[in-house]
């Protein structure tokens, strides 16, 4: 296992991190995903901690706090050092009936932060993210309220999820004019069936030096390889879960040229799918997460598959974006002083 600094702060975190939105029971979309009770939590926990993961990733949306609740438990039960663990969490979904129990004001911010402390029995967040865009609520109170939680030492580092490249440029541009606490990751959804982020995102991350985080690496387990393109099909999420969106037939192109190289390199398809993800120099940390332990090993195992330049070039070659405006543009007129760089 290599550790990688997140963003760029002085935070190492392990290139695995250990998803933990199969936690906990409940009724709702997340039940549809995992419904680990707490002895089977800890084995997930243990498994990961024996492999040298020291990164472990909730949100307090996750089974309505149980995630939260049963990562905590674990961490107990396990008897494991708090300081030798990264713990994340997320706030922003819906946690409550009201209009003010969701969103990612003020007063939701505190709220929830104080509430996810006492759901994981925790003096601090290592790791505090924003899950989602708030349209209603003005960026500026957002950061000061995350800012002072790390005034306050409750949050050490802070985040985003699922932001736009504008939105999250114009985050750091706001919280280093104001002197706030900074933005240091970015987790997003990145695979070979869904390379979207490399459009904007993905420079923007490299421009501003923010980490990325990435969830649902396997496309909610469309490139584990259960998948086949006439329809055969093992029981599986997708199958009651269909999330999130890919283009499944440049998916199943992708998924014949990983199992060449998954069959000549001894290894599984879903390995080869997260071995790309660990080889792109943008990634920080890529969560892991699943039902069974035999499965987390397997992902574990993927930190021990090395892809050739060839293997690289391949699943390029059948996983590329189509080009679009204004990319195709800028990459024409760049030429006009690109080529003084390299002198």
């Amino acid at each position: 296992m290599r550790y990688r600094r997140l963003g760029q702060s002085g935070l190492f975190v392990s290139e695995l991190c250990l998803g933990t939105m199969t936690f906990g029971e409940s009724d709702d979309m997340w039940g549809l995903i995992g419904q680990l009770k707490q002895d089977e939590a800890d084995s997930h926990v243990k498994t990961a901690l024996d492999a040298g993961i020291n990164f472990i990733d909730t949100a307090n949306i996750y089974a309505t706090g149980k995630s939260e609740e049963i990562l905590g438990q674990s961490l107990k039960n396990l008897g494991v050092n708090r300081e030798d663990v990264v713990i994340a969490t997320k706030v922003h979904g819906p946690m409550g009936e009201g209009p003010n129990n969701r969103g990612s004001s003020r007063g939701h911010i505190l709220d929830q932060a104080k509430a996810s402390l006492k759901r994981m029995q925790l003096d601090h967040i290592d790791l505090y993210q924003i899950h989602g865009f708030d349209p209603a609520t003005p960026m500026e109170e957002t950061l000061e309220a995350l800012n002072s939680l790390v005034q306050q030492g409750h949050v050490r580092y802070l985040g985003l999820s699922n932001w736009a490249a504008w939105q999250v440029a114009k985050a750091v541009g706001i919280a280093e004019m104001r002197r706030l606490a900074p933005i240091v990751s970015l987790q997003a959804y990145y695979t070979l069936a869904g390379r979207d982020l490399e459009r904007d995102v993905v420079p923007m991350l490299q421009s501003e030096g923010v980490g990325l985080m990435v969830w649902s690496p396997l496309a909610g387990g469309f490139l584990s390889g259960k998948y086949d393109r006439d329809g055969a099909t093992e029981d599986g999420r997708r199958v009651n879960f269909d999330f999130p969106p890919i283009n499944k037939d440049r998916a199943y192109d992708a998924i014949e040229v990983m199992r060449t190289i998954a069959a000549d390199k001894g290894c599984t398809v879903a390995q080869v799918a997260l071995a790309w993800l660990l080889h792109q120099k943008v990634v920080s940390s890529v969560l892991v997460g699943a039902k069974r332990v035999d499965q987390l090993t397997d992902n574990i195992g993927a930190t021990e598959v090395s892809l050739s330049e060839d293997d690289l070039a391949a699943l390029d070659a059948v996983t590329q974006l189509p080009e679009e405006y204004p990319g195709w543009m800028i990459e024409r007129q760049s030429e006009y002083r690109a080529g003084l760089l390299a002198e």
